[in-house]
């Protein structure tokens, strides 16, 4: 995947609304890499590093298994204009942050941080979260240790595995987004 631009394969019909459903599944061999598939859309992807994970927990690095839908969109609109989606959007401010902490009645949602407090910052210096798809893993109900901020988000540059989330290059996120939609499943595994 030296290429990984070159990987992306689109689609010769686009549809004017959102796919059904985007499937992810592991690549051959290495657990950490795999395929998602959208339509005719077909992009290589970065995966937790401890692969995908039927019973996913805090911290174990796995992408949870199962089937999702995703509840918005989250990016940086000092970097970047608003992307075409089908998804509710919100820009990423300087306090926005997530809550990964299994002992606060905040878990796995998305919160405020002061300048001075500690956490899951959204808005950070690197490119990952420039744009973020959030999901509905662990949200009803949501138990404690179960697995917090689950993402598509964009991939590192050596498309390295990631915490649990999904990741890709950026063109083809911007792809992605055009199909994707409130009651589109995303079924990992």
């Amino acid at each position: 995947m030296k290429n990984k631009a070159a990987s992306v394969s689109y689609p010769r019909n686009r549809s004017s609304g959102p796919v059904q459903a985007i499937r992810v599944k592991p690549a051959a061999g290495n657990p950490r890499r795999g395929w998602l598939t959208a339509g005719g859309l077909t992009i290589p992807v970065a995966l937790g590093r401890g692969g995908i994970l039927a019973n996913k927990r805090e911290g174990d690095g796995g992408t949870p298994r199962g089937s999702f839908r995703p509840r918005q969109l989250w990016w940086r609109g000092d970097r970047h204009s608003r992307p075409r989606t089908f998804l509710p959007a919100r820009t990423i401010g300087d306090t926005d942050a997530w809550c990964e902490d299994a002992g606060d009645r905040h878990y796995n949602q998305a919160i405020r941080l002061g300048p001075e407090q500690g956490g899951d910052r959204l808005k950070r210096t690197d490119h990952l979260y420039d744009f973020i798809i959030e999901i509905d893993h662990n949200t009803r109900p949501r138990i404690a240790g179960r697995g917090s901020a689950v993402f598509l988000h964009l991939a590192r540059d050596n498309f390295g595995p990631t915490a649990g989330c999904v990741s890709m290059t950026k063109a083809a996120m911007l792809q992605l987004l055009r199909r994707l939609g409130p009651r589109t499943r995303i079924i990992i595994g």
